[in-house]
């Protein structure tokens, strides 16, 4: 096998590791019931419009949107674009059923600030993790670098707009929008960013220089 091959099964499960964290948080966000992040939080209200799951939704919409990607920004499409888009939506579903089929939890107010916090850090764990892999962005994220790209507009304010946009949608098909959906649209950058440099990069990269150090020594 050869040193890339390798580096890439490496990159492909810290993705897939990365987007199961990032959907446990949203489904702790969800079940708190402080809102999620506006992508979310909109698929879940069209979905439930449309009597669909949020997994099966939120599939068929990312179909949609990768083949814009594709067409407009095929540069941002990788493994990790695929593993996003067809994980994401079904895991968040699995994390809900877990939550409410298996533990019981009395949404007091404390509660639901416990599950406000460690949703916002779970997500952006996960989000730190999946994105530190470097296979890609998910079609979503890939949206407001292509409009970047083409208008030349700055990256925060495209991606601030492409976000209330969302959460508009959500409000408008009743998607649970709160304090969470706020957070996530606003303020994770910050804590995205400390995960990068504390965490999710150092051990990636990490992990590829070791494959690639064992490599050198055959």
């Amino acid at each position: 096998m050869t040193k890339e091959i390798k580096e890439k099964i490496i990159r492909s499960l810290f993705a897939f590791i990365g987007v199961g964290i990032l959907a446990l948080g949203a489904a702790t966000l969800r079940i708190g019931q402080v809102g999620l992040d506006p992508y979310t939080a909109a698929n879940i209200g069209v979905g439930n419009t449309l009597g669909l799951s949020l997994g099966v939704y939120q599939l068929g919409i990312n179909i949609v949107i990768l083949i814009l990607v594709f067409i407009f920004g095929r540069k941002y499409i990788g493994i990790g674009t695929i593993i996003n888009m067809v994980l994401t939506g079904f895991f968040i579903d699995f994390f809900t059923w877990m939550y409410t089929d298996i533990f019981t939890i009395k949404l007091t107010l404390v509660i639901r600030g416990l599950l406000l916090i460690a949703g916002v850090l779970i997500f952006t764990f996960g989000a730190s993790f999946y994105m530190s892999a470097k296979l890609g962005n998910a079609p979503y994220d890939a949206i407001a670098p292509i409009i970047v790209d083409r208008t030349h507009f700055s990256y925060r304010s495209v991606r601030v707009t492409q976000d209330i946009g969302f959460v508009l949608l959500a409000f408008l098909f009743g998607g649970p929008v709160g304090i969470g959906t706020v957070i996530n649209a606003f303020f994770t950058g910050p804590l995205i960013e400390f995960w990068n440099q504390k965490v999710s990069e150092p051990l990636i990269e990490g992990q590829v220089m070791k494959v690639n150090t064992m490599n050198k020594g055959r």
